[in-house]
């Protein structure tokens, strides 16, 4: 008699099949939720935590570097942070779960609704989940089968808001895990700008796995910043699904300069014509950290411009990944897309892998994409020192110079005021 063998999961996909065992077992969620999460989890079990010989992550094996699959725990971190410099609507998720107690929903302007997403679990609609992050790609599908707070976001139509939504998620509690998951709706004719801040305690190893689904309707314009500001040993893989109506405009920021390891992916469909999209993102990056971010842009229909610019700065033994794709598909002629990717290496240690991509379809269409890596300018140097500037001091201002060019296409004088300020705040704790 012959049987097929089985392949042994690794001790955190074991982890895993055993946690998700018991969230059944605990009959927390409604039999239409349950159906969700089980399919979800069906697909990850399938597939398994992803590694080298899986292309999209062939630059960061997730299943030799997450070698445990920490718990869901209750605790909670008591952190508050100074978030001044926006002036906005704050909603605060301590290690997952939604503190009200530190969530503005009091200061709500007009025309904007939010719930938390544990509620709204209990209230959506299964087909309310994955209508956006429609990927096949087993962290989505790990974080749909887990989610378990967050908000539930809606801007009505036509409504313009006056100051940022800032989400805040803060976590303190080692060696625990956390699966917030958002879902967004931008009305006709709104506008938004909304921050997603991740921050944690340095001497915690703590896991995250979270996914923004995004709704942009006809005419909408959305701004949305991530700070991915993690603890030192923390693990961070964060996801965006974004489906955009005609006459758009959409900007995406990522900043990345915490987790031991992190991975942001962004995936963008343009479903409507007409619509403008703008992916940007700086990293700075030191120690032994690697950072990856993965984007994939859909021009599904014709006439959209997208412009992907990225920069890292990559010190002592790190690693920064990017793999961008651009897909044109056979009707979306007069598409515009350009992406650019650049590189400061600044020692011979570190490690910069880049992976840009058009795949195009049509022929009436204007699309490029290009890389460079190097280090410092040693000419721009020698003119600042020859002017008395101290060589760290010169080599700072460079680092901001070459940093600053990306973040001052963001259209919004207040979220690229804070973004300057961070970069700022990372090289003096540098040079400190």
């Amino acid at each position: 008699m012959n049987a097929e063998a089985r392949v042994q999961g690794t001790q955190a996909e074991q982890g895993l099949i055993e946690q998700f065992a018991a969230l059944k077992a605990s009959g927390e969620s409604s039999a239409d939720i349950l159906a969700v999460r089980e399919k979800a989890f069906g697909a990850f079990e399938a597939a398994g935590l992803p590694h080298r010989r899986v292309e999209d992550w062939h630059y960061t094996d997730l299943r030799s570097k997450m070698r445990t699959a920490f718990p869901i725990k209750e605790a909670k971190s008591g952190g508050v942070l100074n978030i001044e410099r926006l002036n906005a609507c704050v909603f605060t998720l301590e290690n997952g779960r939604l503190n009200e107690a530190l969530s503005s929903f009091g200061d709500l302007e007009q025309g904007v609704i939010v719930r938390p997403m544990s509620k709204a679990l209990a209230a959506q609609t299964p087909e309310a989940f994955g209508t956006v992050a429609t990927q096949d790609d087993a962290l989505v599908n790990l974080n749909t089968a887990f989610m378990q707070d967050g908000l539930a976001i809606r801007v009505k139509d036509g409504v313009k808001l006056t100051k940022p939504i800032h989400i805040i998620h803060i976590n303190s509690e080692g060696e625990s895990a956390s699966y917030p998951r958002n879902l967004v709706e931008i009305g006709e004719g709104a506008e938004a700008v909304i921050v997603e801040r991740y921050v944690g305690d340095n001497d915690a190893a703590y896991q995250i796995n979270a996914l923004s689904e995004i709704k942009v309707a006809d005419k909408g314009s959305l701004i949305w910043v991530k700070l991915q500001q993690d603890g030192e040993q923390a693990q961070h893989i964060g996801s965006t699904a974004v489906h955009l109506g005609e006459e758009v405009e959409f900007d995406h920021f990522t900043l990345n300069t915490g987790s031991q390891l992190s991975r942001s992916q962004v995936f963008v469909a343009c479903a409507g014509e007409n619509s403008k999209i703008g992916c940007r993102g700086v990293s700075m990056l030191s120690g032994k950290q690697h950072s990856d971010i993965t984007l994939l842009v859909d021009h599904a229909v014709q006439a959209c411009e997208s412009r992907e610019f990225y920069k890292s700065v990559v010190d002592d033994n790190a690693h920064s990944v990017f793999q961008g794709k651009i897909i044109v598909a056979p009707h979306a002629q007069k598409t515009d897309g350009q992406m650019m990717v650049q590189s400061l290496v600044l020692t011979d240690d570190a490690q910069v892998s880049v992976k840009p991509e058009l795949e195009i379809f049509a022929d009436d269409v204007q699309c490029a994409h290009g890389s460079t890596t190097g280090d410092i300018d040693e000419d721009l140097l020698f003119y600042l020192r020859a002017r008395g500037i101290p060589e760290a001091q010169a080599r700072q201002m460079l680092i901001i110079a070459f940093l600053s060019e990306v973040i001052e296409e963001i259209d919004n004088e207040r979220v690229v005021t804070l973004l300057e300020d961070l970069v700022k705040e990372w090289l003096e704790a540098k040079k400190g």
